[in-house]
């Protein structure tokens, strides 16, 4: 079932965290962040919705990092019941893929549920002061690839944030696969 994520919480902080990554090392928002902003996203490899983009966000994250930013994707999944989100896969995909940026895993969910984190791709853009600036989708795709000529809304809106501070006004949801969350 497709979930959409919530509006911009514009200013708001973003959360520290100290996670894991697919290569075996630990990161912290301090090694991830970018001088003129970060962009933290949830993905996992399952998700037909991040399958449809992966190739479209590594060559956009390439041009986010040369402006500064810094990136970071954060898998948050219950590979008990999903296994094929497991730390192993996401080596494997992250290395298929050519990830220019960690891939880190969220085994408690504590990381995804301080950010709020509603589907898998979810976007968070803040500028470089830690402020939330844009919660919004990759580009038109959906489960499938959207067209190659498709605006690029978040390479624009985080360029824009590096740039001035401040994300667009206008923002259109995320929409994905829901975080598939541990049962008590």
């Amino acid at each position: 079932m497709a979930v959409s994520t919530p509006v911009c919480d514009f200013g708001a902080p973003w959360h520290e965290f100290s996670l894991p990554g697919a290569n075996g090392c630990i990161y912290s928002l301090t090694d991830v962040s970018g001088p003129r902003g970060t962009l933290v996203m949830f993905i996992c490899n399952h998700c037909p919705y991040v399958q449809s983009i992966i190739d479209r966000i590594v060559r956009d994250v390439r041009q986010m990092q040369a402006a500064g930013i810094g990136v970071v994707a954060i898998s948050a999944n219950d590979v008990r019941e999903y296994p094929q989100d497991g730390p192993e896969y996401m080596k494997a995909f992250a290395e298929r893929h050519g990830f220019s940026f960690p891939y880190l895993f969220d085994e408690a969910q504590d990381v995804a549920r301080a950010y709020g984190a509603e589907c898998t791709p979810d976007f968070f853009g803040y500028n470089a002061q830690g402020e939330l600036q844009y919660r919004g989708r990759f580009d038109a795709s959906a489960r499938t690839p959207g067209p190659t000529d498709a605006r690029r809304e978040l390479l624009e809106a985080m360029l824009q944030i590096a740039e001035t501070g401040k994300g667009p006004e206008n923002q259109v949801p995320s929409m994905g696969c829901s975080i598939k969350w541990k049962t008590a």
